[in-house]
């Protein structure tokens, strides 16, 4: 049996290698999620969720619930949620934002009533928990500056009853999320080259919103998630992977900044031959931005761009099929003739986000026609399984419905 100093160093060994791999992480949303799951871990608690800071608002990002998730099916996910809320120190979280301090709390529901923040019940009423212990935290950066909280809920003792989260934890905590806040800065530098890149092409193309690349980014990761655990693919290939598609879904139609404004731009009429040949170029554009391709996010970035308009039977409506995009021009701008590509030879990053571009384009307003409703922009993606689409990524998004609609609401477009 160990002892407790050889269980201690245990945990930090362990600690040390969560810290590195966090550093891999190179998408916001990915490594939020990861940091959250892996406190929890730490400290063994049964819920929580991770909140970020945005000026004077706190926006939660995910929330947990084991006991919750026991109750599924398995490969299902807890309702997808975000949304954001005033800071106001008379709620806990709002607390540990504008103070900077955490709060370990032995029973939400004893609170001394010279306490300054209250616990809300309403949301272990509306979900049939009972929150019991509960250690919050801000995620600070070495100014000080609270980036995020992160809020745990209900220690877990070895027999399985709640217990609370001691001196120990908050040791832990406060040394991992030194660590994770490294990660996480390191991560929003990432994120805001992205969004300089994806802002270039929203000025070129106004369909090319904020909101449909996050969509479509989300979208495309929630597939692959089900996808992936319909398929049995390892955890640790399903992380590495979740993480570069979140990043490179979102720049499947960067090649548009190549096309012309005369082409781009137009509404009506619409497109003569010759030009849609040109706006196919969109996809040989995209793909060269990535040249040389120097990290496993940069080849799936280029085979996203590439090829997400490429048809599972090859059909003739599919683009630009087995090209080599060295014998593409930005001057002469029309795509070089090749033969299809179909079916599992085209990546399965492309076939997945096909569908979520495809869904995105059928379920919102374009200015060239009306958005389609929900059921029925469902009812063409699964009527093109098979043709258009790869039917076993048909049926894994067929599956998250919920988490779609969920997603949409999250990222309505920009009035």
């Amino acid at each position: 049996m160990k002892s407790k100093k050889q269980e201690q160093e245990d945990k930090l060994q362990e600690i040390m290698e969560i810290e590195r791999q966090l550093n891999e992480i190179q998408d916001v949303d990915v490594l939020l999620e990861r940091i959250l799951t892996e406190t929890r871990r730490i400290v063994k608690a049964d819920a929580g969720s991770i909140y970020v800071v945005e000026e004077d608002r706190i926006k939660i990002k995910y929330g947990q619930n084991d006991t919750h998730l026991k109750e599924l099916a398995p490969g299902e996910k807890l309702p997808y949620s975000v949304f954001s809320f005033p800071i106001n120190e008379k709620q806990i979280c709002g607390y540990v934002a504008s103070t900077g301090q955490s709060v370990n709390i032995e029973d939400c529901y004893k609170l001394p009533d010279e306490s300054p923040y209250k616990f809300n019940k309403n949301t272990d009423i509306m979900t049939n928990y009972h929150t019991k212990s509960m250690y919050t935290f801000p995620l600070k950066n070495a100014n000080g500056q609270v980036l995020g909280v992160l809020q745990i809920i209900n220690k877990l003792n070895e027999d399985g009853t709640v217990g609370i989260f001691d001196k120990e934890d908050e040791l832990l905590i406060g040394h991992f999320a030194v660590s994770a806040v490294q990660a996480l800065q390191h991560a929003y530098l990432t994120s805001n080259m992205v969004k300089r890149m994806l802002k270039m092409a929203e000025f070129r193309d106004p369909k090319e919103t904020y909101p449909h690349v996050e969509r479509v980014s989300s979208f495309a990761m929630e597939i692959y998630d089900r996808w992936a655990f319909n398929h049995n693919i390892p955890a640790d290939e399903v992380s590495k992977y979740r993480d570069n598609l979140k990043i490179a879904a979102k720049f499947h139609d960067v090649g548009k900044v190549g096309i012309s404004d005369v082409i781009l731009k137009k509404t009506f009429p619409r497109f003569t031959e010759e030009e849609r040949n040109i706006m196919k170029g969109h996809t040989c554009i995209g793909a060269q931005l990535f040249e040389p391709t120097e990290s496993a996010l940069d080849v799936m970035s280029q085979e996203i761009a590439l090829h997400h308009h490429d048809r599972w039977d090859g059909g003739e409506n599919g683009y630009p099929g087995n090209v080599d995009i060295k014998d593409f021009s930005i001057k002469d701008g029309v795509v070089p003739k090749a033969e299809p590509l179909k079916g599992e030879d085209i990546p399965l990053s492309a076939r997945i986000v096909a569908v979520a571009d495809v869904f995105d384009a059928l379920s919102h307003k374009r200015c060239y026609k009306e958005s389609w409703s929900i059921d029925d922009s469902f009812e063409e993606i699964q009527n093109s399984a098979g043709s258009h689409f790869d039917p076993e990524v048909v049926y894994a998004f067929m599956q998250i419905k919920d988490r779609i609609c969920a997603i949409q609401m999250a990222f309505p477009d920009d009035e």
